[in-house]
């Protein structure tokens, strides 16, 4: 019996307010312990190492870390000490390496690097047993269960919750602004009919630009990617302030703009852009608040009354993953299995 394409990534988007859940309720007392063990050492700067979808996690949580603590961060580049031997010194350095699996190479050796160079290393994982845990000082497991899909749906948005519940310990928090999640997740997931609706929009679509600033950049560049990897529509993601920078000159009123549009000062950052982006007939996808979703082509209402914006790209990324998979399974491919893509990627 042939099964029906994308069964599996649809399961396991459906897993996410339950992961979610067991999340503030099994890991954080360990992911506050940790973050507590972390803090004493007082680290001066925080270097961030991950490839792919942890990558875009990883990138929020330069987010969180740089505006919830003030803490510088840096973004590494693994091949200075993997393919050049670089040797920084790292000392009162503290290095996060997120990783679903926790098994490609680089990330390994990178981080076995950055200890030996005196740094404090923390690994956030779905895999507890796997190599990069090992190598580390510090782990946090975000407890996704299996993923068996290629596009990582469930561990994405475990990572995101993981790293939010480490800084708040870090800062000295309970995490407790969190608790409504899982909720809200599910009211959003409830929503599919909708995007499957908005999907058959962008069934044909040879290319798409995926905008937002602050905290919803990490979830543009995180849309994008699922786009491409699923649908393998072309997808560029850009910051909104980059995208003033020249590439604004490719928008037209063909190719869609996804802007996400975070309720907060993100938001209101890129609403410049949003003008700019009408003003050149762009067919305006927004994701945010009813009164940009009127203002635009189309768009997925979410309303964040009483979310803090650092916990919306949480929620954020749902109807993107949803759309990603509508738009492929329009397009008579199956999202389980991407053409080129291996679950465990072994970069050196």
């Amino acid at each position: 019996m042939v099964e029906q394409p994308g069964r599996i990534m649809s399961g396991e988007m459906a897993e996410q307010p339950a992961v979610l859940r067991r999340i503030l309720e099994t890991g954080a007392p360990r992911i506050r312990e940790t973050a507590q063990a972390i803090a004493e050492r007082k680290p001066r700067f925080v270097l961030l190492t991950a490839r792919g979808t942890s990558d875009n996690a990883a990138l929020y949580a330069k987010y969180l870390l740089e505006i919830r603590l003030g803490l510088p961060c840096g973004l590494t580049s693994m091949s200075t000490t993997t393919a050049y031997g670089a040797r920084p010194d790292l000392s009162d350095v503290l290095v996060i390496t997120v990783s679903q699996s926790g098994g490609s190479p680089d990330l390994v050796a990178s981080t076995r690097a950055a200890r030996e160079a005196g740094a404090v290393t923390l690994a956030v994982t779905n895999n507890p047993d796997s190599a990069l845990a090992a190598v580390s000082e510090y782990h946090i497991d975000i407890l996704a269960g299996p993923e068996k899909a290629l596009p990582a749906t469930k561990t994405y948005t475990a990572s995101l919750l993981a790293l939010y519940l480490f800084v708040e310990g870090l800062r000295g928090g309970d995490g407790a602004a969190a608790q409504a999640l899982p909720e809200l997740a599910d009211q959003i997931l409830a929503r599919k009919a909708e995007i499957k609706q908005l999907a058959a929009r962008y069934r044909f679509a040879e290319r798409m630009v995926i905008t937002s600033r602050g905290y919803g950049y990490p979830t543009a560049k995180e849309a994008a990617l699922k786009l491409m990897e699923t649908s393998y529509i072309p997808a560029l993601s850009y910051s909104g302030a980059d995208l003033l920078h020249g590439p604004l000159a490719m928008v037209d009123n063909i190719s869609p703009v996804i802007a996400v549009v975070t309720a907060g000062k993100g938001g209101e950052a890129l609403q410049p852009v949003l003008d700019r982006l009408r003003g050149r007939g762009a067919d305006l996808f927004v994701i945010g608040p009813k009164a940009q979703v009127d203002a635009a082509s189309a768009g997925f209402v979410l309303s964040m009354e009483g979310v803090a914006e650092e916990l919306q790209p949480i929620l954020e990324i749902l109807p993107l993953q949803l759309l990603a998979y509508e738009v492929t399974i329009a397009r008579g491919q199956d999202p389980d299995a991407p053409r080129a893509l291996a679950k465990v990627t072994e970069t050196h």
